[in-house]
């Protein structure tokens, strides 16, 4: 029985230091915030944008009329001052661990993102899996204030964009916190991040209002476009698109997308990808590094605009010849282009070329962005039309 009671005593005593609520934090005291702008100002200070959840009119039967969402704001010399800051104007505290998307300002993502980074990588209420972008040739305050259709809150409707078009188009890349800081500390590769723009034609008051949301041709638009290309953590420059793709296509970022080929003849092709796989292989040869890329991709055809038969074996022996052609042509042009006007490894060449030659990269990666420069790049595609759709040849053919 003494035992029992000695037992019991020091159950208890457990209990009281084991209690779960003694960091509970009630939903009603945060400011649920799903989107963060960060810019520089006139006098070098960090902007700090919050788009916060207003959740009356998130809520099944909010009808009230408001915007789903508030943005608040506030400036300050480190980026955690700026958001402390915000708490003399916000009625709760900005609480970012639901973050579904990091918006950088052109300006600011130019002078280096490593320093507002460190507050986001360090901060223990931030999952890492949100998506980071750099607002085209504006700041990211201006693409938070703009309300989106479909999605009622415009920081669901970013990541759920981004996260669709890399899917399915393959010039964007979404890329997350964790992502971003392994490629800058990285000593073979460097960062790349999509770019957002925001389009507004018309009245601006209108464009910016919730009337935005209520139109059909709306006049206010949010768009992917572009990658961003970093040397360490500066902006020095975009990709266009064909060099978006290849990027995607070398670092195997590609989900899926469609490409437009030349028939063997006349008119055209349209090629849905399937499946793409990039080996990249490093070597050093004489104490010169190179880089072998073979890409294995499938496709099924998904739409023809020319004279062809499909039924014929040959025939899908072209096709295939042209896409490979294709592909090898503007893979190495992009490639090329990349070094030539940017001079910086964003393919992860030199991490192939540690993988193959461990004690040669000591040597090398002192000057990499040099020898990246004069890298040669060999190029092999083998390319193959798994399907050609539900049916053989075009009913065009029909109607001539």
């Amino acid at each position: 029985m003494k035992w029992s009671f000695k037992i019991l005593i020091i159950l208890i005593i457990v209990l009281l230091f084991t209690t779960g609520c003694w960091n509970r934090r009630e939903i009603n005291e945060l400011a649920i915030t799903l989107a963060i702008g960060l810019d520089t100002t006139m006098d070098g200070q960090y902007l700090v944008t919050a788009q916060v959840v207003n959740p009356g009119e998130v809520a099944a039967m909010g009808t009230g009329g408001s915007s789903s969402v508030v943005i608040y704001q506030a400036t300050g010399e480190t980026v955690f001052e700026a958001f402390r800051k915000m708490t003399r104007e916000a009625p709760r505290k900005i609480y970012p661990s639901h973050l579904r998307i990091l918006v950088i300002g052109e300006s600011l993502a130019k002078e280096g993102i490593g320093k507002p980074l460190d507050l986001l990588f360090r901060d223990w209420e931030l999952r890492s899996d949100f998506y980071i972008a750099v607002a085209k040739g504006m700041n990211a305050e201006d693409i938070l204030k703009v309300p989106t259709t479909l999605e009622k809150i415009p920081a669901n409707n970013l990541f759920d964009t981004l996260k669709v078009s890399e899917k399915a188009w393959s010039a964007t890349s979404s890329v997350t916190l964790d992502d971003l800081i392994a490629d800058l500390v990285s000593d073979g590769k460097q960062p790349v991040l999509t770019g957002i723009e925001a389009f507004i034609k018309g009245n601006e008051e209108v464009a910016l209002s919730k009337r935005n949301e209520e139109m059909i041709d709306f006049p206010a638009r949010l768009l992917f476009d572009g990658l961003a290309v970093f040397d360490k953590d500066k902006l020095i420059g975009w990709l266009n698109e064909k060099q978006g793709r290849t990027y995607n296509a070398v670092t195997n970022k590609v989900k899926s997308t469609v490409i437009n080929i030349s028939c063997p003849k006349e008119g055209t092709a349209v090629l849905q990808l399937l499946k793409s796989k990039a080996k990249v292989k490093g070597k050093v040869k004489n104490g010169k590094p190179e880089i072998n890329i073979e890409f294995h991709r499938e496709y099924n055809v998904g739409e023809v605009e020319c004279n062809i038969d499909l039924t014929k074996p040959e025939t899908i022996d072209k096709l295939e010849k042209i896409e490979e052609q294709r592909a090898k042509n503007m893979f190495e042009q992009s490639i090329k282009q990349v070094q030539e006007e940017f001079e910086v490894d964003i393919f992860g060449f030199g991490e192939a070329v540690h993988r193959a030659d461990p004690k040669a990269w000591k040597k090398l990666k002192k000057n990499w962005d040099k020898e990246f420069e004069e890298l040669p790049v060999y190029i092999k595609v083998d390319a193959k039309i798994r399907r050609i759709g539900t049916v053989g040849n075009s009913f065009l053919e029909e109607i001539k």
